[in-house]
């Protein structure tokens, strides 16, 4: 059954938000596990999300000999690796390593950087930003202090179309179509407007100016600050020109939403080559599929994986002319290959049994709506709101700006559209699954 229930003003406190944090910073990373009920949890940073087929066959390997045979992406174009025994830290550790997965064990957790996923594939944007991608890594991981960095500080490299923009990142670097770039921190609509090679190197100044800002208050995030980022942007300004650098002040509007996630399916390049886009049901990849992907990477394409932030996977360097077949084979495996799929859009937590704190199954439930539900009209496909599946109040990798909320609660789920922050109207509530597909369904259509 469906009832209604009064709104609260603002939805509940989510991870990352704005607040005092009164211990230490227990993200997990790939040497620090995290023990969950389905057992340890590694989470292994992919800075822009770039993994080779090789890189991606060992993670796979790792995943069926040490865990629960699955690879989990997470909302930063991260890898998760999920029911790890216990002892296997060592042997996970030294795998990584000799993958080059873990260029300085000190920085592992810091080394979080998203960057627009079809940078240099599809002709758009003004710059490809795979050479910042692999100069911030490398700046990161030679800096004493970015040691000092929590696992949740983000750095977004985005090529001016404004999809990495949109990720509510600590640091953004943006290109710009004069050559320049653009330097935001955190939320702020002020920008520094530097030289584009001068760009990495000050990413990581941004981020040292932000762990002295930060020195004794606790902030993980530039949203953390008691202060604001208006303050810490005007002292990377100034240190900015104190090394000599030209800074320009400039203001360019946050992009709206939760970024757009590159189109399922084919992706034609200027050159002789296309690229593939697919979404991973739930984030997941069995052995089998997540196999498909690599062997398609390494015969077809340029031996090259990008993970995205909105859990896809991009296969670049395909021939042209091979990408029907080859993204049939994808469907067929159980891939995302087309906006109009039920699972199109579709997230969620973990849940049951994985985690102590979910109120019910949400992936299993997840599943059984997608099941009952109707492939997404093609003509409405890109007003369709995502929809996140979510075992209890935290909302753990919930997506930003509008999306349909589904949480767990005593009596059922409760379904609603979040905008900014902000319920649209009371949620209804049912425990039927009947009526939670329809409720699902009807609040996916309302459009952005």
């Amino acid at each position: 059954m469906l009832a209604a229930m009064p709104p609260p003003a603002t939805l509940p406190a989510q991870p990352g938000d704005a607040v005092s944090r009164a211990r230490g910073d227990a993200c997990p990373g790939a040497l620090r596990l995290h023990r969950a009920d389905d057992g340890a949890l590694a989470r292994v940073r992919v800075p822009g999300g770039v993994l080779s087929a090789d890189q991606a066959d060992g993670l796979r390997e790792l995943a069926g000999r040490l865990g629960d045979g699955e690879v989990h992406l997470t909302s930063r174009g991260n890898v998760q690796l999920r029911g790890l025994g216990q002892g296997c830290g060592g042997e996970l550790a030294s795998r990584m390593s000799e993958m080059g997965l873990l260029p300085s064990e000190r920085h592992e957790r810091v080394r979080n950087v998203v960057a627009s996923p079809l940078s240099g594939l599809d002709g758009l944007g003004a710059r490809d930003v795979r050479p910042w991608l692999s100069a911030l890594d490398a700046l990161v991981c030679a800096s004493e202090e970015a040691a000092g960095l929590s696992g949740r500080f983000l750095f977004a490299l985005d090529d001016g179309r404004g999809d990495a923009d949109a990720l509510g990142a600590d640091v953004t670097l943006r290109a710009r179509d004069d050559g320049d770039a653009d330097l935001r921190i955190g939320p702020l609509e002020s920008v520094a407007r530097i030289p584009a090679d001068e760009a990495p190197g000050a990413a990581l100044v941004a981020a040292k100016v932000f762990l002295e800002a930060a020195a004794g208050s606790g902030a993980w995030r530039v949203t953390d600050l008691p202060e604001g980022a208006g303050p810490l942007s005007d002292s990377v300004v100034r240190r900015l020109r104190a090394a000599g650098l030209p800074v320009a002040r400039a203001v360019v509007p946050v992009p709206g939403g939760a970024g757009a996630p590159p189109a399922l399916g084919a992706v034609t390049g200027p050159g002789d080559t296309d690229a593939l886009s697919v979404g991973l049901p739930l984030g997941r990849a069995g052995a089998a599929q997540w196999r498909t992907l690599t062997d398609l990477a390494r015969r077809y394409g340029s031996g090259e994986l990008r993970l995205t932030p909105w859990r896809g996977v991009v296969v670049p360097g395909v021939g042209r002319g091979r990408a029907g077949e080859l993204l049939d084979a994808l469907g067929a495996a159980g891939l995302v290959t087309g906006p109009r799929s039920p699972w199109t859009g579709v997230g969620a937590c973990i849940g049951r049994p994985g985690c102590a704190k979910s109120l019910a199954d949400v992936r299993g439930d997840a599943a059984a709506a997608v099941g009952g539900g109707e492939p997404v009209d093609a003509e409405r496909a890109a007003e369709t709101l995502p929809v996140h599946w979510s075992g209890c109040e935290r909302r753990c990798g919930h997506p930003r700006g509008a999306w349909v909320d589904v949480v767990a609660g005593p009596d059922g789920y409760r379904v609603s559209v979040v905008r900014d922050g902000r319920r649209d109207a009371p949620p209804c509530v049912t425990d039927d699954p009947s009526a939670l597909t329809t409720a699902v369904s009807t609040a996916r259509a309302s459009g952005t």
